[in-house]
């Protein structure tokens, strides 16, 4: 079983007689998450001026998960004057250390990159559907 495979088996809920597994013994459990859960769970953040997953925005440039459970996600903005970084860093982290079991990981960073700029290039077909669907001519 690769360590992806193990990132999402079920852990029990109790451990020796019914008593509940402790916090940190859960986190520890449920090993490290896989890139792919991560990026799906990403999703969930939408970038606040345009209403648009910043997966299919292509804001997410690249997913690294430390043997530490940390998710250090490599993301850019559409503007760098960007005053919202606050807000989707927030959205984030709620949406990657929260949930059944604690979350996916037990805590994010997140890079601020720059280059490669983000152009319309970046965006996926997915994300390109939803802006037409807002009246975006992309």
């Amino acid at each position: 079983m690769s360590s992806e495979d193990t990132a999402t088996a079920a852990t029990p809920a109790t451990e020796g007689a019914g008593a509940p597994v402790g916090e940190a013994a859960a986190s520890a459990a449920k090993g490290k998450a896989a890139v792919a859960d991560v990026e799906e769970a990403m999703k969930d953040v939408v970038d606040p001026e345009l209403g648009i997953n910043v997966v299919d925005l292509g804001l997410v440039y690249g997913v690294h998960i430390g043997d530490d459970n940390v998710a250090t996600l490599d993301m850019t903005l559409t503007s760098a004057a960007c005053p919202l970084t606050d807000v989707i860093e927030d959205q984030a982290r709620q949406a990657l250390t929260t949930g059944p079991g604690g979350g996916l990981v037990d805590d994010i960073r997140i890079n601020w990159v720059w280059l490669p700029p983000w152009g319309p290039d970046k965006i996926t077909d997915e994300g390109r559907d939803q802006l037409r669907s807002l009246g975006f001519n992309v």
